[in-house]
């Protein structure tokens, strides 16, 4: 018996990096994984992943910035599997390294739209099947940056900062109703989002020494983490960024 035996998992951003390696393993874990992404390609590889690793899964396109879509990517769930147990909100936008009296009001909007909007959608769609079932858990995927500001990163940060916000609140709101609700907030993560830092040595090499791990994390180590916070181990976490980044945040 997995852990996840008989749970219903959404995993939003699927496609690749973190969300990819979570949806895996709980799959590998006996959960009946819900991989929602925009990319159909890419989604419906990581359902093999998981079917290959002997677990069960569906993929469902969703663009998590679209309310109707997002909807259906809840009803879609319940509609196949009854129920939904476990949500890893973790689709988001990578940052853009820019002074922020360089920024475009297209580059904020786009963060605020993605990363904040598509979790609050998410977590809109998701409470109400929880609270009908009586209880869950909701995973949400921040960043070290909504925790500690990074020069440079401004929209993004302030996205990030905002959704360990929402998360708390949520979590206050929700957790006398068996719902916990829980941020990770990862550092530097060896993800297709970072293809710029990983596929130039030197600023690989820059960036790493940043780290007092000097080294990225991969995306296995903080899929780990978040596994941990869905399992029924983790029953007294409630609210919080939890942070995962080689000491970058401290």
């Amino acid at each position: 018996m997995g852990t996840f035996t008989g749970k219903v998992i959404i995993v939003t951003g699927g496609s690749s990096g973190i969300g990819r390696a979570a949806a895996i393993l709980f799959g590998k874990e006996g959960g009946k994984v819900v991989v929602a992404n925009r990319r159909i390609k890419e989604g419906e590889e990581t359902v093999k992943m998981i079917k290959d690793a002997g677990g069960e899964g569906i993929f469902v396109q969703t663009d998590v910035r679209i309310a109707a879509q997002v909807e259906n990517m809840v009803k879609k769930t319940v509609d196949t599997y009854g129920k939904l147990d476990i949500a890893f909100n973790n689709a988001g936008l990578a940052g853009v390294f820019q002074k922020l009296t360089d920024e475009s009001e297209e580059i904020f909007y786009a963060q605020i739209d993605t990363n904040l909007k598509g979790i609050w959608l998410c977590m809109k769609n998701e409470i109400p099947v929880m609270l009908k079932q009586g209880g869950g858990v909701i995973v949400n995927n921040a960043s070290i940056t909504g925790l500690r500001a990074l020069r440079k990163l401004n929209s993004y940060s302030a996205s990030k900062h905002a959704v360990v916000g929402l998360t708390n609140s949520a979590a206050k709101e929700y957790a006398p109703y068996n719902i916990r609700i829980v941020a990770v907030c990862p550092g530097w993560t060896k993800t297709p989002m970072l293809w710029e830092f990983t596929s130039n040595p030197e600023l690989m090499k820059k960036t790493e020494a940043t780290v007092p791990l000097r080294r990225m994390a991969r995306p296995e180590e903080i899929a780990e983490l978040v596994i941990f916070l869905a399992s029924d181990k983790a029953s007294y976490i409630a609210g919080g960024g939890i942070a995962i980044s080689g000491a970058l945040d401290i």
